[in-house]
């Protein structure tokens, strides 16, 4: 890896970091900008919501036929080597798969079952995190016969990790939501993955995250589902996502187990609904990478709260209040209080929040 090409990749992506593309450009951008660094034959990058950590979307070059579902299926639905959610805990969270293994790559069910079934050897895959949170995703092959991932640059995605995550958020907002009146929707999923039966509603909210109602499951929705069955031997989740439709409106997807009258079955009920207010505001407050205070703050502020209020109720000093909101100013982009309720209110969501920010400083759902 040159110096000087890395130095372009790293100056390239900084520039579309601070850009305000939608999530996609940026991450297309990155993709065409990366090779500039690292040669590669396939990049696949995308989205994780940061409360959860599953992954949201993707977009992709150089890998052609990929079986999306079988994808979603082993990062959630067996142990692997080198999962997301593993390397997200990991102090860097790029990993080798060469060097994870031993240099022997067959280890991974992911790579016998679809990276050696595609032509490819060489993966390198990360984690972009902020504030301890996965935001985003990233994993970078080559074919066989070419030389493999090496070190520096693996350590080069380390050190670009910052900036990938920065325009990964703040692609996550940059659109504005389209209102829609459709309310929940609910779709069965049997054992083969297939839709088995819907609401009325499903079919426009399954076509508005990219799959057919009744022949292909969004990317989203597998991954809900995957999760949901789990890892045999270990206790099932209920997974949860928030994320941007392809309409640009906010929806949060879940899935569950069914019972029947025998105890859990094969199936699995996954729901669709426009995400609420609760939902949505804490994954836009932190996209724009406020502190942990910051977002405390801007509660306060939202909820109507003058300074000294502000100080009363968060035992701080109104001289501190104010140095947190011009903090928030300057990384919103706005210089009133009736900005900052316009940009994180109107441009997403109309209403006020009633909620407190829990421990971590996110707003509570209750």
């Amino acid at each position: 890896m040159k110096t000087y090409h890395a130095e372009s990749a790293r100056a390239g992506i900084e520039a579309a970091a601070a850009a305000g593309l939608s999530w996609e450009d940026f991450g297309l951008t990155a993709i065409e900008l990366l090779e500039r660094a690292i040669p590669n034959d396939g990049i696949c990058l995308g989205p994780a919501d940061p409360a959860t950590s599953l992954l949201t979307g993707r977009v992709k070059t150089g890998l052609h036929g990929a079986d999306e579902v079988a994808f979603v299926q082993h990062e959630y639905g067996a142990p692997d080597i080198n999962r997301f959610s593993e390397l997200a805990q990991r102090d860097i969270g790029v990993s080798i798969l060469d060097e994870a293994t031993g240099g022997r790559p067959e280890l991974s069910a992911r790579h016998r079952d679809m990276v050696a079934n595609a032509g490819l050897r060489h993966e390198m895959r990360g984690t972009m995190r902020s504030n301890g949170r996965m935001w985003g995703f990233y994993t970078i092959y080559r074919e066989l016969g070419r030389t493999g991932f090496s070190p520096a640059e693996a350590g080069f995605m380390h050190r670009l990790e910052p900036v990938l995550t920065r325009g990964l958020r703040r692609g996550l907002i940059t659109a504005e939501v389209e209102r829609q009146d459709s309310g929940a929707a609910v779709v069965i999923v049997d054992a083969a993955d297939r839709i088995v039966s819907a609401t009325p509603a499903a079919e426009e909210r399954i076509a508005d995250l990219g799959g057919a109602v009744w022949d292909r499951l969004p990317v989203a929705v597998a991954i809900v589902v995957s999760a949901a069955r789990g890892v045999p031997g270990l206790a099932t989740q209920v997974p949860r996502m928030r994320l941007r439709s392809r309409s640009g409106q906010w929806l949060t997807v879940h899935a569950a187990q069914v019972r029947g009258p025998h105890g859990l079955k094969q199936d699995i009920a996954v729901t669709i609904e426009p995400a609420g207010v609760a939902a949505v505001i804490p994954l836009i407050v932190a996209a724009y990478g406020l502190t942990e205070r910051e977002q405390t703050v801007v509660q306060q502020v939202l909820s109507g709260a003058g300074t000294n209020e502000i100080a009363r109720r968060l035992h701080l000093s109104p001289y501190t209040v104010q140095d947190h909101v011009k903090a928030v100013f300057d990384k919103v982009g706005v210089s009133s209080r009736g900005e900052l309720t316009s940009r994180l209110f109107f441009d997403h969501y109309a209403g006020r929040l009633g909620q407190d920010v829990g421990a971590d400083g996110w707003f509570s759902e209750g």
